[in-house]
């Protein structure tokens, strides 16, 4: 599956060139004209990568940048903030908005590519975890032991991806129980102890440690 990039620039010359380039390496590309448009497609579709031009008619980058990051679907979201470098603009106020990166113009077509391209391999790192012989894809839910898929339920899979959200990290029981089933679901501790048998089984590993009065660690 291609990965989606929105382009927001008020320059029709610009959305078309950037929008080709991206086009001929394969992407799917979105297009607007303004922070409006912007705020209004993402409601229904969630890029990849949002290449967002600062200096807009209407509401500039900066303040789309900041109702973009409020949305849920976006949180993974890579924003690329474009501008010139004579404009003045702080980089700070942009990346206290939520952007990731800058992309200054004149835009130089293989730069610009290569840049895309290293932002968007950080989604596909964060998207799958690797330990030893055990695999997580966190987009698509899954969990591979040994190269081959194993059943797992929503919660086992919530409660794997938080422990190896921070390896070597001691989850204490509270933060397990709000984070996994929250604070309107009353469960018990025996609850977090049955899926963390079912998923050490599951794994066939010690990689979970349980660190006694406190809660449980995943080893890396």
């Amino acid at each position: 599956m291609s990965q989606k990039i929105l382009i927001v620039d008020d320059e029709k010359d610009i959305l078309e060139f950037l929008g080709y380039n991206l086009r001929h390496e394969g992407y799917e590309v979105f297009e607007c004209r303004s922070g409006e448009e912007a705020i209004k497609l993402t409601e229904k579709n969630t890029p990849d990568l949002i290449i967002l031009d600062i200096m807009m008619g209407g509401i500039n980058g900066v303040e789309t940048c900041k109702v973009l990051r409020k949305k849920e679907n976006l949180k993974d979201t890579i924003i690329v903030f474009l501008t010139a470098r004579n404009e003045d603009f702080s980089e700070i106020a942009g990346f206290e908005a939520g952007a990731d990166d800058y992309i200054y113009k004149p835009i130089k077509p293989k730069v610009f590519l290569s840049r895309i391209k290293g932002l968007l391999r950080r989604i596909t790192k964060q998207k799958i975890q690797k330990f030893d012989n055990i695999e997580i894809n966190l987009e698509a839910m899954e969990l591979i032991v040994d190269g081959k898929t194993q059943k797992i339920r929503k919660k086992e899979f919530l409660l794997l991806k938080l422990l190896t959200s921070k390896p070597g990290k001691v989850f204490r029981r509270e933060e397990i129980l709000n984070s996994v089933w929250g604070t309107d679901v009353v469960v018990g501790n025996r609850t977090i102890d049955v899926h963390i048998k079912k998923l050490r089984e599951k794994i066939s590993s010690d990689k979970i440690r349980t660190i006694k009065g406190f809660g449980y660690k995943f080893d890396f």
